[in-house]
């Protein structure tokens, strides 16, 4: 009686598992390779940073945190401050703003809704810098220029168009049911927006805040453009007080300050991390 062979087992099979996991390793410590270079020279004497540029400091010092911290005209915390309230009222204004406007966008009707919702996307594709100039002169009419309101102001007004769609997206796959049983409850559009959709919409705002924080937070070009006295400075434009055009930079305490100016991005992420997850990843709830 013939009998059939059986292969023979495999003894070793995630030989390519391996290999892909070694390969993002090796990306992802590629794509670190300026943090951890910055994190290693924030640490060096200053006279070393350039002349041993390698990973691994042949000495460690703490003085470029001591000498970055008190270096300007005010402490690097009065600065971070600085860079905290106006992060914050950002983060505040396009929450409340944009999430009116997707409910508005998504739930109500209105005469020429989807003109108005193509302009909004319409001007998603218009550079940022092509509004620079009338914008500077409206704000010099009001009386803001050094001040914060021509940065914190239009983001209680709607104009982050990115945020306004992706809450839109997000609010057309909850059920309308929810909007007619809050309405068979006796419950307003207000009432509806802040117990019913706002609620479900976690996942959305918080990757609005996320963004929003770590967008405003590393914002150079408008900061420096509006907040020109010392006293007004945030942490990107002290930042570029360490550097001299003639060549005679401080490395060392700018290395350290960019390292100090990192925390509270990663803070501020890791802590809603899982919710930009879920917001990213789902269209909508189970």
């Amino acid at each position: 009686m013939a009998t059939t062979s059986k292969p023979a087992p495999v003894l070793f099979r995630p030989a390519p598992r391996l290999v892909r996991h070694l390969l993002l390793i090796a990306f992802g410590l590629f794509m670190l390779y300026p943090l951890l270079w910055m994190v290693s020279s924030s640490v060096k004497p200053e006279e070393l940073i350039f002349r041993e540029p390698g990973l691994v400091p042949g000495e460690v010092t703490a003085e470029n945190y001591s000498r970055g911290w008190d270096a300007l005209k005010h402490s690097f915390g009065y600065y971070l401050w600085n860079s905290a309230l106006i992060t914050g009222l950002a983060v505040v204004g396009n929450l409340v703003a944009c999430s009116l406007a997707a409910y508005a966008f998504a739930r109500l009707d209105f005469p020429l809704k989807k003109v108005w919702f193509a302009v909004m996307l319409g001007s998603i594709m218009l550079p940022h810098h092509v509004t620079v100039v009338p914008q500077y002169i409206m704000f010099a009419k009001f009386d803001w220029i050094n001040t914060i309101w021509p940065i914190v102001v239009p983001k209680f007004l709607a104009t982050d168009a990115f945020f306004i769609f992706l809450m839109v997206q997000f609010i057309r796959t909850l059920p309308r049911e929810l909007d007619e049983a809050a309405a068979i409850d006796g419950a307003g559009h207000w009432r509806t927006f802040v117990q019913v959709i706002l609620p479900l919409c976690v996942p959305a705002l918080a990757t609005t805040a996320i963004f929003t924080f770590i967008w405003t937070w590393n914002d150079f070009f408008t900061q420096n453009l509006y907040l020109t006295d010392s006293d007004n400075l945030t942490v990107p434009v002290a930042l570029r007080h360490f550097m001299d055009s003639s060549g005679d930079s401080s490395w060392g305490p700018l290395f350290a300050m960019s390292i100090v100016s990192l925390g509270p991005i990663f803070g501020f992420f890791l802590a809603g991390q899982k919710y930009l997850v879920r917001g990213m990843a789902t269209t909508g709830f189970k």
